[in-house]
């Protein structure tokens, strides 16, 4: 299954999962444009695994500010991107609540984001879900620059409150 940019701008407006459930942050700090294969079959684990995009402009409003002079994108909002397509995939498994991040085990960052990227892509594979007494799930995620992993957080874990 997909889902358009209009559809991303639909889950961040809120409602899409159900009213009062999962739901993507908006405006400026949503890190997704579209998603292109979320299913609950095959990943690394065999749990589900979720493939995603964002492109990458010039204009964007972290460049100017992180760094002046040697504008990067923040390492930190890749990684929110990954817990973003977490809580998403959460809300399409049909689990009550709103997403929040409860963590991560390891990150590891291995290139950058320049604002000539033109596009990075997200990889999630599902570990876990747990759908009682809280709903949370479980994941080891990628954001890969050019075919190639740029950054990569294992265990990264999201609850539905």
């Amino acid at each position: 299954m997909q889902f358009s940019n209009k559809q991303i701008l639909a889950m961040a407006r809120g409602g899409f999962f159900g009213e009062g459930n999962a739901q993507l942050p908006s405006e400026q700090m949503l890190m997704i444009d579209q998603i292109n294969n979320i299913c609950s079959e095959g990943g690394v684990y065999d749990k589900g695994q979720l493939a995603a995009s964002f492109n990458i402009k010039p204009e964007h409003w972290f460049f100017d500010c992180h760094f002046a002079g040697d504008p990067v994108m923040p390492g930190c909002l890749g990684l929110d991107a990954l817990w973003q397509l977490l809580g998403v995939y959460l809300g399409w498994l049909g689990l009550p609540g709103r997403g929040r991040a409860l963590g991560v085990n390891k990150v590891k960052f291995s290139g950058q984001i320049y604002p000539d990227a033109k596009k990075i892509e997200y990889r999630l594979d599902i570990k876990r879900v747990i759908k009682r007494p809280l709903p949370v799930g479980i994941a080891d995620g990628k954001v890969l620059l050019n075919n190639e992993v740029i950054y990569q957080a294992d265990s990264l874990k999201v609850g539905l409150i």
